[in-house]
């Protein structure tokens, strides 16, 4: 029993998150939380959500697909697939133990423990695609970097999590900075800043939900992306169909063109890789830190779409407002 466990644990060949194994990891630097694994975890999470703007970019916008929704609903059934083939083959595991010899992959139990988190992904998709309609884009990305605090007070409330007065310094700055920069078209828009700040709330109580339900659960990050997908995945496809979405793709003309099935299949995997990077990111570190890596990453995403999609109206003063920013 115990070879045949020590072989399992053997073959998972990507790294999880465990929360028990947190305080033996050497730290980066003195004083820091964040160990070497986290800082990998920060890393390839804003690695992966780079690309995979570029990639939605080119698919919403150079082969002008016509529904969000549905590229979203191919990335949680890629996600769900990965999972079910890896998790088949006992390459990975589920669990954040050692072993995990179960026929089932997850028990009903834990689904129930963990829908909290899909109830809280599903409001923050519906939010924050919604929040995108009544804003300019300058208030917008205002607006949105804001998110970190309320962050900071989701997590002291779910969790209990404290934070040092430089690191709230740092998050008031962040702050003040994306102030300064949308200084310049300030239009007051009731409904449109409201809808703005319920997509931070949403996002906020998603991220501590992830960090509190995965020191809880016994999931590590592969399981908590199964349960999240298995749960929302129905929800999502009832959702594209009761709205046209999947009508609209049947009737697509360039739905089996090469190039944008490489590019679908590409924006699948790395959605994949991107989902398993929040979940590591934010079960390893934090939630504020997850935030904050999504404000820096942005920084890397406008930068790079200039350069391959153009219709970016940079100028110098532009980049010192969006630098201060961050």
């Amino acid at each position: 029993m115990s070879s045949s466990s020590s072989s399992s644990s053997d073959r998972i060949s990507l790294p999880v998150s465990d929360p028990q194994q947190k305080g033996t990891e050497q730290r980066l630097f003195k004083g820091s939380t964040m160990t070497s694994r986290g800082a990998y975890a920060a890393v390839s999470y804003m690695s992966c959500a780079v690309m995979l703007v570029l990639f939605n970019k080119a698919a919403l916008s150079s082969y002008s697909f016509p529904s969000a929704n549905v590229i979203t609903l191919f990335q949680m059934i890629c996600s769900c697939s990965f999972l079910f083939v890896l998790r088949r083959w006992k390459l990975i595991s589920f669990s954040s133990g050692d072993a995990d010899n179960s026929t089932r992959f997850v028990s009903l139990q834990t689904l129930i423990h963990t829908s909290p988190l899909a109830l809280t992904y599903l409001l923050y998709m519906l939010a924050t695609m919604e929040s995108v309609r009544g804003v300019n884009v300058p208030m917008y990305t205002t607006l949105r970097r804001t998110t970190v605090v309320f962050t900071m007070f989701v997590e002291f409330i779910l969790v209990g999590q404290k934070y040092s007065r430089s690191v709230i310094g740092s998050v008031l700055l962040i702050v003040f900075g994306a102030f300064v920069a949308g200084s310049r078209d300030l239009s007051f828009d009731a409904y449109g800043y409201s809808i703005v700040f319920l997509s931070n709330i949403t996002t906020a109580i998603y991220l501590a939900t992830i960090s509190r339900i995965g020191k809880t659960s016994g999931l590590n990050s592969f399981g908590l992306m199964w349960c999240n997908g298995i749960l929302c995945g129905p929800v999502l496809l009832f959702w594209t169909f009761i709205r046209g979405d999947l009508r609209m793709t049947i009737e697509f003309p360039y739905l089996f063109a090469p190039g944008f099935l490489i590019v679908l299949l590409l924006s699948c995997m790395l959605a994949f890789l991107l989902n398993y990077s929040i979940f590591l990111n934010t079960t390893l570190n934090s939630a504020v830190t997850q935030t904050i890596c999504g404000n820096l990453k942005d920084l890397f995403t406008i930068s790079l779409g200039w350069i391959f999609f153009g219709g970016l109206p940079f100028d110098l003063v532009s980049i010192r407002f969006y630098i201060f920013l961050l």
